[in-house]
């Protein structure tokens, strides 16, 4: 999953042409889906090659928090996506409320829902993780993603950076890991899911020019991966 800033269309253009291939989904970050200009052509693009482009969950708590999620339903309709997504890591939202946005909008649309606060105060047990995932899948999303903002320095990582190794082990003994997207915008955290998980990992929150490289970690073309998929007899080759 691809993290759109605010690509311009012939950007959008761009990153289809040399790494579509590679790209699952593309999310508008933020709020950027109610103010980037141009972004119906863009969305074409995205579509066209494919890809499933849908806004930021951020923008999805921004209406929700104002009482107008018939708005934001108008929205998704004008834009004619087919996915959505649905969080509550910028605000406080009862768990069950948020179930009920999901299986409200799977009637109609793909979705994901993300897990996890965007406030790196808030920690959050590994049984609760597990719950809210397992919920929310039951619910009607896809897929759940695990928080880590565009930072890397949230939810599933400290604030170092650092991937939270015993909460991710604990969470995959439960939750599917063809379910979970994790966010991973950096590359030691990508390099760190790949060695762990191996090269089919879901990740998510990768920067448009980020694309290409992180294929290279996949396929073992990058220093950072470059033994974790050759036979034994090639590691004495390692320095």
């Amino acid at each position: 999953m691809i993290m759109d800033k605010g690509l311009s269309v012939r950007q959008a253009e761009d990153l289809v042409s040399t790494a579509g291939d590679y790209v699952d989904f593309v999310k508008l970050g933020f709020g950027t889906g109610l103010i980037t200009k141009g972004l119906p052509d863009k969305i074409k693009v995205y579509k066209k090659a494919g890809i499933k482009v849908y806004l930021g969950g951020t923008l999805f708590e921004a209406f929700v928090i104002r009482e107008k999620f018939a708005e934001y339903r108008k929205l998704v309709a004008k834009l004619k996506l087919d996915t959505v997504e649905v969080s509550d890591g910028c605000m406080l939202m009862d768990h069950k409320t948020k179930c009920r946005y999901i299986k409200e909008l799977a009637k109609d649309y793909t979705v994901l829902s993300e897990v996890g606060s965007k406030e790196s105060r808030i920690k959050i047990p590994a049984d609760r993780w597990i719950d809210m995932m397992q919920m929310e899948l039951k619910a009607g999303a896809i897929k759940v993603i695990g928080e880590a903002r565009e930072s890397g320095s949230v939810g599933i990582f400290s604030q170092n950076g650092k991937a939270q190794a015993k909460l991710i082990r604990e969470i995959l003994t439960h939750v599917d890991e063809d379910r979970i997207i994790w966010e991973a915008p950096l590359k030691a955290q990508q390099t760190w899911f790949i060695k762990e998980f191996g090269e089919n990992v879901n990740l998510g929150n990768i920067p448009p020019a980020e694309a290409l490289p992180l294929e290279t970690l996949r396929l073992g073309l990058r220093v950072d991966t470059f033994f974790s998929f050759l036979p034994a007899k090639y590691q004495k080759y390692q320095p």
